[in-house]
């Protein structure tokens, strides 16, 4: 389960894994998101806010997960992880590999920081 808050006027997607990923949580994600990036444009950034990855429910949660990375991708500008998890450091230098986003790794609680360098205000 994906926990996930949209604020729309800023164009950041927050999302919170709480469990196993599962297919519907990135259909509900898709959603939410596809119709900001169709109006608005790209996505100014995505926060993932995780203590440490979840997993994924089976094979095809991991398939539905790779293919909402896929087709959106190019539509965030920047992600920041926000993490105290070797998850963190792995993200940043790894996922600069596969996605176009800027990738920026911040401590645990710091979710308003993350925020603030999204939006260019630090």
């Amino acid at each position: 389960m994906i926990e996930h808050d949209l604020d729309a006027a800023h164009s950041i997607l927050l999302v919170r894994p709480q469990s196993a990923l599962g297919e519907d949580d990135f259909a509900e994600l898709a959603r939410q998101v596809d119709p900001q990036i169709e109006a608005h444009g790209d996505l100014a950034g995505l926060i993932l806010d995780v203590q440490s990855f979840p997993g994924w429910q089976n094979f095809g949660s991991m398939v539905s997960h790779f293919r909402f990375v896929r087709d959106h991708h190019k539509h965030v500008k920047k992600v920041a992880v926000v993490t105290d998890s070797a998850l963190g450091d792995l993200a940043e230098h790894l996922a600069a590999h596969f996605v176009s986003a800027e990738i920026k790794h911040f401590p645990a609680g710091q979710v308003d920081a993350a925020r603030q360098w999204i939006t260019g205000q630090t």
